[in-house]
């Protein structure tokens, strides 16, 4: 049996068809004589400048602090205003402040994208490619936020590492309480939580009547004390009972610390400059539970002028991260477009050939990016405009693309509000519902229209 045929798809072209393009200009010109290169290393700098203004355009300078300033001198004195470097680790960091601290106007690059053209690779090479593209205005700078944003950053990442490292002790007492066959960790929510901290400190005091332990439980457990006290009953060993002493004092070291950081950054806070002085109206609903030790939503409302909390899925954790990664001014995205692709949660399209590549995110260590993958993740049970945004998204194309589509959304809200002062009106997920369904109805009325039909409602 012959199979049916298809008329082919394939475009075809009228020959010397008009192309649009972007530019008309064939030849390159260089847009900045001044560009220097700097190929950052972990024990020497290598800096080019161009060969016009000095007999030696390459030079190599230690990495102590007087090289870091005779590398600005040497730059001064060969009349560079622009510099060019490589975001390698941490290095850059001293060498890229004292220059901005000179007035020079420095570029961080991404390595990944100013690879060298295909030859041999050395450091005086890379330094000269990084200033031969600067120089033609090849280079775009990675953004960076304003210094007082950058040292509430280093304050963020600083708790962040922090309560890492609080939660692998957590784990070391889990592991101390099941080697005894301690089960709390079945029947209470968190034994970091009130009952389970009131428990094993009492284990460590020698307290063995599991009855006596059981009445120690708080009374918004909802496990009983018939239930805790079966739990309780284990083999108390030396070795695991020492364990857990060590994880509980080391547990509590660190929340101590965070509660220092925290107070710090309270402090900090209280320092910049606000938009408004005057506290955010009340909360309609529940309130979002903070782990931080200071109210965050009032300090956010006064720098930002809005209330982000009225964003499903935004506390106060979320709200500190993206205020430190990226600031109070969003002015350098020009669009809400530029935000979400500088995050990476916008669809990186390859076309070749007419014919689409690929459409995937880029892959991305942006921690903004990852503060509003978290907050798509906790909204989508939520009964909100958010969660049947996510809710519709995963049915269509998974729980993965889910969390990218609903954190776009949620960075396309999220600039509106910081970059225009706009309030957030939470329209629920039936309204939502609804909108969609008269989109969809509307494109089916179109279609019809298109093939000669006419859509009837049935009653």
């Amino acid at each position: 049996m012959k199979g049916k045929r298809f008329p082919s798809r394939k475009k075809k072209f009228a020959s010397g068809r008009i192309v649009k393009v972007a530019r008309t200009d064939t030849a390159l010109s260089r847009l900045n004589e001044h560009a220097a290169g700097i190929d950052i290393g972990s024990t020497s700098h290598f800096v080019a400048v161009p060969p016009a203004w000095c007999s030696d355009p390459v030079r190599e300078f230690g990495v102590f602090t007087k090289d870091l300033y005779a590398i600005a001198d040497w730059l001064t004195q060969c009349g560079v205003t622009s510099v060019a470097m490589e975001s390698t680790g941490v290095y850059w960091v001293p060498l890229f402040e004292i220059l901005e601290e000179r007035g020079f106007a420095v570029k961080l690059v991404d390595a990944r994208k100013v690879k060298n053209v295909t030859g041999r690779k050395s450091d005086v090479l890379d330094c000269q490619w990084l200033q031969q593209l600067e120089s033609y205005g090849l280079l775009s700078g990675a953004f960076r936020p304003p210094d007082e944003i950058v040292i509430l950053r280093g304050y963020m990442r600083q708790r962040e590492m922090l309560v890492k490292s609080a939660a692998i002790h957590i784990q070391h007492m889990q592991k101390a309480l099941q080697q005894m066959n301690l089960r709390l960790d079945n029947v209470v929510a968190d034994i970091t939580g009130q009952t389970g901290m009131r428990i094993m400190k009492a284990i460590l005091a020698g307290e063995r009547n599991v009855e006596k332990l059981a009445r120690l439980r708080d009374t918004r457990c909802k496990a009983s004390q018939e239930v805790i006290a079966q739990s309780l009953v284990g083999n108390y060993r030396q070795e695991h009972l020492f364990s857990l002493k060590q994880a509980v004092e080391l547990f509590e070291f660190y929340q101590q610390k965070i509660r220092e950081r925290e107070e710090e950054i309270e402090t900090y806070l209280k320092k910049l400059p606000h938009k408004r002085d005057d506290e955010p109206p009340p909360f309609e609903g529940r309130e979002k539970k903070s782990r931080v030790c200071f109210n965050v939503r009032d300090e956010a409302y006064k720098l930002l002028g809005v209330d982000l909390f009225r964003i499903k899925g935004l506390n106060a954790e979320t709200v500190l991260r993206l205020l430190s990664e990226v600031g109070v001014d969003l002015g350098r995205f020009a669009t809400e477009k530029q935000f979400a692709s500088w995050l990476s949660l916008s669809p990186e399209r390859k076309v070749s050939g007419g014919k689409v590549l690929s459409s995937k995110t880029k892959a991305s260590s942006n921690r903004a990016a990852s503060a509003f993958r978290q907050a798509a993740i906790s909204v989508q049970a939520s009964d909100s405009e958010l969660g049947a945004f996510f809710r519709r998204m995963k049915a269509r194309l998974g729980g993965a693309k889910a969390v990218t589509a609903t954190a776009h959304k949620l960075a396309r809200v999220y600039y509106r509000l910081v970059k225009n002062g706009e309030e957030y009106v939470e329209a629920g997920a039936q309204a939502y519902e609804e909108k969609h369904r008269q989109r969809v109805v509307s494109n089916l009325q179109r279609r019809a229209r298109g093939l000669g039909f006419e859509l009837v409602a049935v009653a």
